[in-house]
């Protein structure tokens, strides 16, 4: 944890029982339509979110879920908040059934990342998400809604409640907010369906069990699934010139990330392999700037490093900044068992989709 992030989360331990009341009298509140109401669609909803603050892996989820359900030739949409995207309206087109319609800087990195992801899948945002998935429905005829970071957004009646843990996280400090990284108390978990910690790799591994051991000896009704990620390619800033992995780890590389959890980029390239000369880190979302990435060039000029690495959240951001030094990016797929598939599969049975 950052140093000061573990001061501020220090501090704010006095108001954590404060802001868990409030939490939970919300969540009361919609759960028996007491002055806040919660919607139902004429579709099934599928939420994908997490208790604690900062990334658990929700986008690569959306992106296996939603391929998912194309398979099974189910039509869904994909309906997001767009946190850092400029479009204000109160419903977003981030994609329609034919083509990408907003920049990342309108759309948000990640509802950005998903419809150059999924070509197909309509991929709309707004505040009122209740109101941009009733959109997504007629507009589009989407017959399933699959709503991003969805878990603390009751407004939304869902059908497939998934709560995601990073296994190089879990519960952070186990405190709620401001003393911790939980966004809600342990409790809010009943609402949830199922549970699935991503990135478990052998570093993690064992620490990764045990916390499923205790998830599911705490809620005995609701499945665990875990998944891991693998890198799935190499995405350079020349559109002319291709990369494999291979080669890619072949060469020295300056690796730089604005997420949630950078120190899981850095680890993810330590362990497939690649030649880090040297990283720097953003904030979350981080808006990119010509001098930042000047600056990143030099930085890895001085470094030795022959070329830039980065996330593909952070690298749909440069595409104007692009230049002479290589920009590469790190896909990563999500993979889950059968176990999961089977699972959703059933769900969607159920639903008569």
């Amino acid at each position: 944890m950052r140093p000061l992030l573990a001061v501020l989360f220090l501090v704010g331990r006095i108001f954590s029982p404060a802001y868990s009341l409030v939490m939970l009298v919300r969540a009361y509140l919609y759960r028996n339509d007491i002055f806040l109401k919660s919607q139902r669609l004429p579709v099934p909803v599928i939420s994908i979110g997490n208790l604690t603050l900062g990334g658990t892996g929700k986008t690569p989820m959306v992106r296996y879920v939603t391929r998912l359900l194309m398979d099974r030739g189910v039509r869904p949409a994909i309906v997001s908040r767009g946190y850092g995207g400029k479009a204000a309206g109160r419903v977003n087109i981030v994609a329609d059934r034919t083509k990408t319609l907003l920049p990342p800087e309108m759309a948000g990195d990640e509802p950005f990342m998903l419809a150059e992801a999924l070509p197909g899948v309509p991929v709309l945002t707004g505040s009122q998400r209740a109101r941009v998935a009733r959109h997504a429905v007629e507009a589009f005829g989407a017959n399933l809604v699959v709503m991003d970071d969805g878990f603390q957004h009751l407004a939304l009646r869902r059908d497939l409640d998934l709560v995601l843990f990073s296994a190089r996280t879990l519960l952070g400090n186990g405190r709620v907010f401001p003393g911790g990284e939980l966004r809600e108390p342990l409790s809010a978990l009943n609402r949830a369906h199922a549970f699935v910690i991503t990135g478990v790799d052998s570093s993690n591994r064992s620490v990764a069990e045990d916390f499923q051991r205790r998830l599911q000896g705490s809620f005995p009704a609701k499945p665990v699934f875990s998944g891991e990620y693998l890198p799935a390619g190499i995405w350079h800033s020349s559109q002319d010139k291709a990369c494999t992995l291979a080669e890619a780890k072949s060469m020295e590389v300056f690796s730089f990330a604005g997420i949630a959890n950078p120190d899981s980029f850095r680890q993810t390239l330590r362990q497939e392999g690649f030649s880090v000369t040297g990283s720097t880190e953003f904030r979350d979302h981080h808006d990119y700037t010509a001098q930042d990435v000047a600056a990143l060039v030099a930085a890895a000029r001085a470094s030795g490093a022959r070329a830039l690495i980065t996330t593909e959240k952070d690298f749909v951001k440069l595409r104007p900044f692009f230049g002479s030094f290589p920009i590469l990016a790190l896909t990563i797929e999500l993979r889950m068992g059968q176990e999961f598939d089977l699972f959703l599969a059933d769900h969607l049975s159920r639903h008569a989709l």
